[in-house]
């Protein structure tokens, strides 16, 4: 099936260049989809803003730096997808292990890299030093350092639906998942991505070269960092998530999460490491850490700790005095037991992601009915479900006895998740209907107010494509919700402008 997103994608740049790239191309034919290049450098260097390189699946061998230089504009992207929804995998695995030897190096802006997957390079497997790039359903393993690092000055990129994992480097100590670090820029921004297994960290915010900066984590997993693809320990840090850090232990990286997960890291699951930013955590779940949480150091002047509606199964680890906390699962009255959850089985948490790249679902460590820690937490700006806020990562849904797919929640009608998400400014939202119904579809902001109504009518079976726009709205969280003959289902999406 023709992922929705290219579908749309296609339509909008009917009048721009489409270049074609295959792993049986070569460089002499025009670049259609009947005649495609061999070489994306070759394709680089035919392309346009709003253009759109499209690889064609399969496995590229690649033994040189592909270098992306161009800088394009908010209205005229640069494109790199991999074609029809299918993977292209750059395999970079003949390259030298050195630092020099990048996959990719992205120093150009307003680029959207799509759907392809990166092995082996020498170094990182992406380095971003650009702004305003979308990196997006996009894999990075077995790396000889960083899946995907951001620095030099790098600011206001977007890292969605991203997976990194199995990368090491020989010492083993500076291989993470993720890393804007060191010379990195400010508002970055990660959603819906996981990290595991990577000989260092699942994501690194350590500084050297610049200074109070911004990073912005939301919906990430974060898990068995400070292992090895074989499974034996590294001798890297093996935290989850490292909120910055510096040479001389006074730099600041501030960092916020939201919903974020920490499980089985070596180490530690949230880790200061001596950080003197700010440190928002809201919503977040650890469990089976080496430590859950740590945060003992003071901050630079200015600067906060805090810590709100979270759940550590098993001891929380340190927080100091300086920290600010709310309703936490380690609070009185709670008490944190693995009856608290659905499953704390781990089964599904490296599964594959939807097709719109979403994360799967699953049941590990999502709270199950009757638990205390269901609307036991304060409004943070965060959606939710029911009265007030749950703890931890994942909101209960008293509508679903477990973390099913849509199509097992009801048989008469499906809303599915909007695409893409996050979005900026148009998004298309899908449901279907099984048997001739009235059906409203309406969108709806984090207090409750109506944005606008979508769908007003009676619909008969079949299934629906609408596309929302939201070109006057702010940045931030909305519901959309169907109504079908009084049953309902609701799902969020992120406006990111």
């Amino acid at each position: 099936m023709k992922h929705s997103f290219i579908i749309f994608f296609l339509i909008s740049i009917n009048f721009f260049a489409q270049i074609f790239v295959s792993p049986d191309g070569n460089d002499t034919n025009s670049g259609t989809i009947d005649s495609p290049l061999a070489s994306i450098v070759e394709a680089m260097n035919l392309i346009q803003p709003q253009d759109t390189i499209y690889l064609l699946a399969g496995v590229y061998k690649v033994s040189e730096k592909i270098s992306i230089t161009k800088n394009g504009y908010a209205d005229s992207l640069y494109c790199l997808f991999g074609y029809n929804g299918e993977r292209a995998l750059l395999d970079f695995s003949s390259m030298e292990v050195n630092s020099s030897n990048r996959g990719i190096s992205l120093s150009g802006t307003y680029w959207h890299i799509y759907g392809i997957d990166v092995k082996g390079a020498g170094d990182n497997g992406m380095h971003v030093s650009g702004s305003f790039n979308r990196i997006e359903f996009c894999t990075f393993y077995e790396n000889n350092d960083t899946g995907l690092q951001i620095g030099n000055g790098a600011s206001d990129n977007q890292i969605i639906n991203c997976d990194s994992y199995f990368n090491a480097d020989p010492g083993q100590g500076n291989a993470d998942g993720f890393a804007p670090k060191l010379d990195v820029g400010s508002n970055n921004y990660f959603y819906g991505c996981r990290a595991w297994q990577n000989s260092d960290d699942g994501w690194d915010g350590y500084m050297r070269g610049n200074d109070d900066v911004s990073t912005i984590l939301e919906n990430c997993w974060s898990f068995k960092n400070g292992y090895l693809k074989s499974g034996n320990a590294s001798s890297g840090n093996g935290n989850g998530f490292k909120l910055g850090g510096s040479d001389d232990k006074t730099l600041m990286h501030n960092f916020t999460l939201k919903n974020c997960v920490a499980f089985d890291n070596r180490i530690k699951g949230f880790d200061q490491n001596n950080n003197k930013g700010s440190m928002i955590l809201y919503n977040c779940t650890a469990y089976r850490n080496g430590t859950n949480y740590s945060i003992v150091s003071t901050l630079n002047d200015g600067k906060i700790a805090n810590v709100t509606n979270s759940i550590s199964l098993g001891n929380y680890g340190t927080l100091d005095n300086f920290v600010e906390q709310q309703t936490n699962s380690w609070f009185t009255p709670f008490t944190v037991t693995e009856e608290d959850f659905i499953s704390i089985d781990t089964l599904g948490v490296r599964g594959p992601r939807k097709s719109d790249g979403s994360l799967p679902d699953i049941n590990f460590l999502h709270l199950a009915n009757g638990s205390d820690l269901i609307d036991a937490g304060i409004d943070v700006g965060i959606s939710f479900i029911g009265t007030t806020p749950d703890l931890g990562a994942f909101e209960f849904d008293p509508n679903i006895t477990g973390v099913l797919t849509n199509e097992k929640i009801k048989n008469d009608f499906t809303l599915e998740q909007n695409y893409p998400n996050p979005f900026n400014p148009n998004t298309s939202i899908n449901f279907s209907v099984k048997n001739k119904s009235f059906v409203k579809l309406e969108v709806f902001d984090v207090v409750g107010r109506k944005i606008k109504t979508l769908v007003n009518d009676w619909k008969n079976s079949g299934n629906y494509k609408i596309n929302f726009e939201a070109k006057e709205l702010s940045s931030g969280i909305y519901f959309y919700i169907l109504n079908e003959n009084g049953q309902i289902q609701t799902k969020k999406m992120t406006l990111v402008k």
